[in-house]
């Protein structure tokens, strides 16, 4: 079995990174290349950037700050938020990402995940849900849908995504812990991996979701200190969780 990843999510918008609780009242936090480049020091496995306002004029600014991002990063990194189109998804990876992140538009068109997966691999494709109350949610958590959150985790699998990552609105940015239930609930359901996202406040948060999770997504945790990454690794070590190796920059 592969060794569980601990992946910051940085939330941009106009080019920022920001942060909110439960997808609003969002402050900016940083600059994403900095950031970046300090998790990357830290020992952050993976990288996802959302970009959270994205509408069609805002491509060209997401773009360019992803090739920025590939300039400084040697870890893999995702990036999601306004991918609509295959299209889409080319100008993202092309810029630089490993993977791009479905959300809305895979909901609208199911076969958007399958064509993606077709040209770049599974291994590119993660499809993102924001799910409440049993049901996944559009338009960055605000609009419910009829569509229930773990049949729609199947299905999105099974059309050629090469991870899920799943995001509990309840939970988000309350720092009260990960939704485990539903999680577990979801990877128990799927033969790819998930992605735990929604309410790290502890290394002891994060501990718990990655017994049920392939990898925990940590935003608000490491924010505020991004150089206190590396101690985040150590302390989810000394409660049983074995991460990949990691040395510390001197």
């Amino acid at each position: 079995m592969p060794l569980p990843r601990l992946i910051p999510c940085l939330d941009v918008a106009h080019g920022r990174v920001v942060k909110g609780v439960s997808f609003v009242g969002l402050r900016d936090v940083g600059d994403p290349v900095e950031l970046a480049k300090f998790y990357s020091d830290g020992g952050a496995d993976e990288l996802v950037f959302l970009d959270i306002a994205a509408t069609p004029e805002e491509g060209a600014t997401m773009t360019s700050v992803v090739a920025r991002v590939a300039d400084v990063l040697e870890i893999p990194f995702t990036v999601g938020g306004g991918v609509r189109s295959v299209e889409d998804a080319t100008r993202i990876i092309e810029s630089g990402a490993d993977r791009v992140s479905l959300n809305s538009a895979a909901l609208a068109d199911p076969s958007l995940i399958t064509a993606i997966a077709h040209r770049y691999g599974s291994q590119a494709v993660v499809v993102a849900i924001d799910a409440g109350e049993g049901v996944v949610h559009t338009h960055g958590g605000r609009v419910a849908t009829t569509t229930h959150t773990v049949p729609w985790a199947v299905e999105a699998a099974e059309r050629g995504a090469g991870e899920i990552l799943l995001t509990s609105i309840r939970c988000d940015g309350q720092r009260t812990g990960y939704d485990l239930e539903l999680t577990a609930a979801v990877r128990s359901a799927v033969s790819v991996p998930v992605i735990a996202s929604g309410g790290a406040g502890s290394a002891e948060h994060v501990a718990a979701a990655l017994r049920v999770a392939d990898a925990a997504l940590v935003a608000s945790i490491v924010h505020e200190n991004p150089a206190g990454l590396a101690g985040l690794r150590r302390e989810i070590e000394r409660l049983g969780i074995q991460l990949r190796p990691f040395k510390e920059p001197r």
